[in-house]
């Protein structure tokens, strides 16, 4: 039996044109065209696990996925290098690195973080990587209502519709908006997060930003656990993970 050697590959990308991370049939996918270059440059047949999964449109500022390869393997910077020589310009890899045999992309990270960035003003430079919303927003109404997540654990109201998980439970550790020039950008970190989350959490704070109701409200949108009482979920474009932490990652 060949011996094995599992690696970790720490890479970012804008997500415009793709279908998200995941592998998909007939749909261009991150994971797709990473898998394929990984093939090219290693000679060997490579399959990735990704730390979770974005969304169509979604960006990933950082986002981890492993693989195996047969050993002896060549120099790990040596294939940084070359896998960003062959990579479309919207994949950048940052490391690969050598990890333990049971390491797992996926169960092993403790924290996810996400930034959704809203513009108040058309921005030609911001097209495509932040959602333009022309209405001013109060902000400390929306902060109010952000830290009440953080004392539930079940948001099954936030959830798209008939996932595969054998729970919605999630730990949020934090949630709050801030303010820059003119345009806002929402932070939350939680030990997982559910399909469609984000947006969905971003699209409940909305109405709460415009005075629609009051921000004890999402307490009752939170108990629930339906769907329908929720936000609309906001556009793709404005939403970036931004990191994944690993115990044993520094």
């Amino acid at each position: 039996m060949n011996e094995r050697q599992r690696f970790f590959i720490e890479l970012a990308y804008k997500g415009s044109t793709y279908h998200g991370w995941q592998r998909q049939p007939n749909a261009l996918t991150v994971q797709e065209v990473l898998d394929e270059a990984l093939r090219t440059v290693f000679r060997q047949h490579t399959e990735t696990t990704g730390c979770g999964r974005t969304d169509t449109g979604v960006h990933a500022r950082q986002f981890f996925a492993h693989f195996d390869l047969g050993i002896p393997v060549i120099d790990t910077q040596k294939a940084v290098n070359s896998l960003n020589g062959i990579l479309p310009n919207d994949i950048s890899i940052k490391k690969i690195f050598i990890v333990e045999p049971e390491a797992h992309a996926r169960f092993d990270a403790v924290q996810r973080s996400y930034e959704y960035h809203i513009h108040h003003y058309k921005d030609p430079f911001k097209q495509g990587f932040s959602w333009l919303f022309r209405h001013e927003l109060d902000i400390e109404a929306m902060n109010e209502a952000a830290a009440i997540l953080m004392s539930y654990r079940d948001f099954s109201c936030f959830s798209k519709s008939h996932t595969q998980v054998v729970t919605n439970n999630c730990r949020v550790t934090e949630a709050r908006w801030q303010r820059l020039a003119d345009s806002l950008i929402f932070k939350i970190s939680a030990d997982r997060f559910l399909r469609n989350m984000v947006r969905a959490v971003v699209g409940t704070l909305i109405p709460i930003g415009l005075g629609e109701y009051k921000p004890e409200g999402i307490r009752n949108i939170i108990e629930s656990k339906n769907r329908s009482n929720a936000g609309t979920s906001v556009p793709a474009c404005g939403l970036y993970l931004t990191q994944v932490r690993y115990p044993w990652l520094n």
